[in-house]
């Protein structure tokens, strides 16, 4: 704990950081490219700006709700009067891939690249955070019994509303799409990227599989998602080698092959290219070591 602002708690057995909350005012903290080996939680409570995220840009305005997995990088922008706040959590601390059947949040608050990692936050789900917040204020500024545990609760609830707000927020707009032809190669679409992204890489694989022109399918996945096709069939990819990087010990080369890469260092340079570490970096510090313990 450095100040009534800012409460940090230490993994004793690395020295590294594994559970932060702060306030912020400014964008002190987030003016350059952001990759960190942790979790990430923003909540923007007042101001507005923009924010660069894998490939794309999105404007924000207050009570925004930012969810940054492990690397993945970001920035915010054009920011006018923010301030609101922060938690950090690394996997050592709670990962969400081992929890997932309790908390539901691996591929809809984090790990989803068919939709913006950020959710509105309503007057219901404002109410629970702030309750939560000063819950986790108060308990790290003194040392007592089962604080992980319960630190680990408050997280875990933190973590339930916002997923529920986004899968909320999520059927609504699906809900609001009036064109009816759209939708179904959209949901198409991210059906045959599920099922095919170990296998087909190039985005005329997918037009093929829709039985619609590559032109056609770049013009609907720019406006629907933000997104080149290339760029969701790559994020696609690169979530599960940070998965199995993670979950499994498997040597790179057998993660690259089930990945479609039959040459591992080609592997090795997309995934290098695309989180900015190289798969043994990310396997050293967010790592299946760590998961398995």
């Amino acid at each position: 704990m450095t100040n009534q602002n800012s409460f940090t708690l230490i993994n004793p057995q690395n020295g590294n950081l594994a559970f932060k909350l702060f306030s912020f005012e400014g964008n002190n903290h987030f003016d350059q490219i952001q990759r960190l080996n942790y979790f990430s939680l923003i909540w923007i409570k007042e101001g507005t700006g923009k924010v660069k995220s894998d490939f794309s840009e999105y404007s924000f305005e207050k009570n925004t709700l930012f969810s940054f997995a492990p690397y993945q990088p970001f920035m915010f922008s054009n920011v006018e009067n923010i301030e609101g706040i922060t938690i950090h959590f690394h996997a050592d601390f709670f990962c969400i891939h081992k929890h997932q059947q309790e908390i539901a949040t691996n591929g809809i608050l984090y790990n989803n690249v068919y939709s913006p990692p950020f959710v509105l936050v309503d007057d219901e789900s404002k109410k629970i955070f702030e309750m939560v917040l000063e819950q986790v204020k108060t308990e790290m500024q003194n040392l007592a019994l089962a604080q992980y545990e319960l630190l680990v609760s408050y997280l875990k609830i933190f973590l339930i509303t916002a997923t529920r707000l986004k899968v909320k927020q999520q059927t609504q707009i699906q809900d609001n799409l009036s064109n009816s032809k759209e939708p179904f190669i959209l949901q198409n679409l991210k059906n045959f990227i599920e099922i095919h992204f170990k296998l087909k890489h190039s985005a005329r694989d997918y037009a093929d599989l829709l039985n619609i022109t590559p032109k056609a399918l770049a013009k609907i996945t720019k406006i629907h998602f933000n997104k080149t096709l290339t760029d969701l069939i790559s994020e696609r990819i690169i979530i599960e080698a940070k998965r199995e990087l993670y979950l499994t010990n498997k040597p790179i080369k057998e993660i690259a092959y089930e990945l479609g890469y039959e040459d591992e260092h080609y592997f090795s340079r997309f995934f290098k290219n695309n989180a900015d570490v190289s798969p043994q970096t990310y396997r050293d510090t967010v790592g299946f070591a760590r998961a398995l313990a």
